[in-house]
This record gives structure tokens, C-alpha cells and sequence, in this order.
């Protein structure tokens, strides 16, 4: 085998050694998820008075529909988590370094098995799942009477286009990667 020439050599090393300019990114995302669990505890701070608050009526001001929109905001935020979670991880051993955990109890099983075609999936099924519950809160706000504004209808509108819009998205994806691993004969 001939031997490579020392700029060739030096280049390829630099390049390798480039890939650890991505783990600052992924230290932010725990930034990030700090951020997602404190406004998850603010939202749930705010909102868990109203269960043992009587309004003027004597009637509690956390009423079934409010429970059902404080648990999807909370499930939202928990799922943008999961998210962070998973590009943090999946996105660090794909394109810096193996997380060595040695064999941990709590070593979650799909680590270091996440390669960046289930990453895509899963980051896109996240989205469509976020999308979704936003979806859901929006028309749960609207209440029993169905007349809104101009502005609320347009904004409404826009929701259901964004989300179709990911599911869409969603399905190419998982039809490309499908096609692809019948083209290499997977």
C-alpha cells in the first residue's frame, strides 16, 4: 500500500478531529432540556391552584377540559424532551463519539443503535406528535360554540396545514428510507 503524502494525511486528520466542534451543540441541548423542565414546572406551578380554587359560582376553576389541556401542554413539553433527548444522544455517538456507559442498568437499549436514517424518523414522528397535541389544544380551546373570529379561523387553518404538512413529510421520509433499504437489498 503507498503511502498517503503528509498534507493528505494532515488534512484527514483535522477533518476527523473536526467532528468534535458539534459536541458544544449537543451540551446546549442540555441547556435546552433544562429550559423544557422548568417550564414544564412553571406550567404545572400555574396551573394546579385552580383544582382546589372555587370561582364566584362555588363551582371548581379547573374543570375536565382544563385538566385535558394542562395534561397536553405537559405531555407536549415531555415529548419536546423525549426529542432533545434523542438528537442529543443519537446525534452525539453518530457524529462525534461513543458514549461509553460501560453496561449501566439504565443504559437506555436503542443507544448506539440509533443511526442518523432512524434519527430522521424519530425526529420527524416527534414533530408530527407535537404538532398533533397542539392541533388537539387548539380545537379543545374553542370550546362547545364553534364561532370564532376571522383571526382565530385563519390561525386554525394554518395549524391543520402545518400538520399535514409533517405527516406528509413524515411518510416521504419513511417511503425514501423504505425504497432505499429495498434498493441495497435489506
Amino acid at each position: 500500500m503507498a503511502k498517503k503524502p503528509f498534507f493528505e494525511n494532515v488534512l484527514e486528520g483535522g477533518l476527523f478531529a473536526s467532528r468534535w466542534l458539534m459536541a458544544p451543540f449537543y451540551v446546549g441541548l442540555i441547556a435546552a432540556l433544562g429550559a423544557l423542565m422548568v417550564v414544564f414546572f412553571q406550567e404545572l406551578v400555574a396551573e394546579l391552584p385552580a383544582l382546589w380554587t372555587l370561582d364566584p359560582e362555588g363551582h371548581f376553576s379547573m374543570n375536565a377540559e382544563d385538566a385535558i389541556l394542562l395534561a397536553l401542554s405537559l405531555i407536549d413539553l415531555s415529548l419536546a424532551g423525549n426529542l432533545v433527548v434523542i438528537v442529543m444522544f443519537a446525534g452525539y455517538e453518530n457524529f462525534v463519539s461513543k458514549i461509553d456507559t460501560g453496561d449501566h442498568e439504565d443504559r437506555p437499549s436503542w443507544m448506539g443503535t440509533v443511526d442518523f436514517s432512524d434519527l430522521k424518523l424519530k425526529l420527524i414522528a416527534s414533530i408530527v406528535a407535537i404538532s398533533g397535541i397542539a392541533l388537539l389544544k387548539a380545537f379543545l380551546e374553542l370550546g362547545e360554540d364553534y364561532t370564532f373570529d376571522a383571526n382565530a379561523q385563519a390561525k386554525l387553518m394554518w395549524q391543520v396545514i402545518v400538520h399535514l404538512t409533517f405527516v406528509a413529510s413524515g411518510v416521504l421520509l419513511a417511503l425514501m428510507d423504505w425504497l432505499t433499504g429495498h434498493q441495497k437489498g435489506h
